[in-house]
């Protein structure tokens, strides 16, 4: 037994550390929205090499975590795995295409003999910027939208659409998150920016476009919340039952006053990192990120850990995923829980290198005179 927890308590930790994980790959979508701002914020191919290679540095964490998020799911969460990743593959085809596309992207860019120039592989960091954090966001929706599949007895899921999951991209209101996404990650890119690279000219241009894009990022985000708030949604009663019922999702947040907590200061956070950078404070990447993974894990934790189904069916209700439902055994959660006592060593590990690379900011000089860029 794992400190004598319970196969419900096992649950719920692992749907936290899911949030968890999430909620910081979120944050590192900075990376993607570094790469759609890298023609705004340069005017030169030098600015843009700066640029670049401050992303460069740092895209491997992002998916990283985006790995570690998958493989999380798989143990802790099979029956969800099976069901999202075997269901909706085309659009999971697509997101994996777009994280292909950015690591050939920072491989081969400045590679001798490029015969496809710079360009093609600054328009495929582009395709991974914004399509891939899109189709992410559309996915997450579907959290709250539903999917078209059943489960049979034996827990075989039948998608009920052929398009495979790409029908989801004819929901309207699955943009509403897909959309703030791309707009929260290109101004916490340019709050990044601000932090990483000692340079007036891109700071300047990079305050203007967190400004912008922070004005663009909240009527999506609200627009997402009214939504979610408002929609009748999947309730779980106390025997499992699934049925639709008005404002779960709200009630979710009421009925468990933490989240609801870390949600609001989250929000919070992101309004006085938005503050902060209008101002040319370089801190504010941090104010942002950490208001982004505080506001990100309560909404996903309130899914999970709310009178909902955390992956709702619209063909049939029962077949709806709970956490009860779509669970590893107690015996697979308890192994894992051990394994997750290195998950702090491993933040502290990124923390350190994080800190270690960024402990001298990029300068023009440097850029100018390295051996290696990408």
């Amino acid at each position: 037994m794992f400190f004598g927890l319970e196969l419900e308590d096992l649950q719920i930790y692992w749907w936290l550390i899911l949030s968890l994980l999430g909620a910081i790959l979120v944050f590192m979508f900075f990376v993607q929205g570094g790469q759609t701002l890298i023609d705004d914020l340069s005017k030169d191919e030098l600015e843009k090499t700066m640029l670049i290679n401050s992303l460069g540095r740092k895209w491997e964490l992002g998916f990283t975590t985006f790995v570690l998020f998958g493989g999380a799911a798989f143990a802790a969460f099979p029956l969800f795995y099976s069901t999202s990743f075997g269901g909706t593959y085309w659009i999971w085809l697509c997101i994996l295409f777009c994280f292909i596309l950015q690591a050939v992207a920072y491989e081969y860019r400045k590679k001798e003999n490029n015969v496809y120039g710079c360009k093609t592989y600054e328009m495929f960091l582009k395709i991974n910027g914004y399509l891939g954090v899109l189709l992410i966001g559309v996915i997450i929706s579907s959290f709250f939208s539903g999917s078209q599949f059943i489960l049979n007895e034996h827990n075989f899921v039948s998608w009920q659409n052929p398009l495979r999951g790409l029908e989801l991209l004819f929901n309207p209101l699955n943009y509403l998150l897909g959309l703030a996404l791309i707009f929260l990650a290109r101004l916490l890119a340019a709050a990044y920016f601000m932090n990483n690279i000692n340079d007036e000219n891109i700071k300047s241009r990079a305050v203007k476009k967190l400004m912008i894009n922070g004005f663009l990022f909240l009527p999506f985000f609200l627009g997402f919340l009214t939504w979610i708030f408002i929609k009748d949604g999947f309730r779980v009663d106390e025997n499992g039952i699934v049925s639709l019922s008005a404002n779960v999702y709200l009630h979710n947040f009421l009925d468990q006053i933490l989240f609801a907590i870390l949600f609001l200061i989250g929000v919070f956070l992101v309004f006085a990192g938005l503050f902060q950078g209008a101002k040319g404070c370089s801190k504010a990447i941090f104010t942002l990120g950490f208001g982004t993974v505080l506001t990100v894990f309560a909404l996903l934790s309130s899914i999970g850990l709310g009178q909902s189904a955390f992956y709702p069916s619209l063909n049939d209700l029962q077949s709806s995923l709970t956490l009860k439902n779509a669970s590893s055994s107690y015996y697979t959660l308890s192994v894992m829980a051990y394994v997750s006592l290195l998950v702090p060593f491993v933040l502290a590990y990124i923390i350190y290198v994080w800190n270690v690379m960024d402990r001298v900011k990029i300068t023009r000089e440097e850029i100018a005179n390295s051996d290696h860029t990408y």
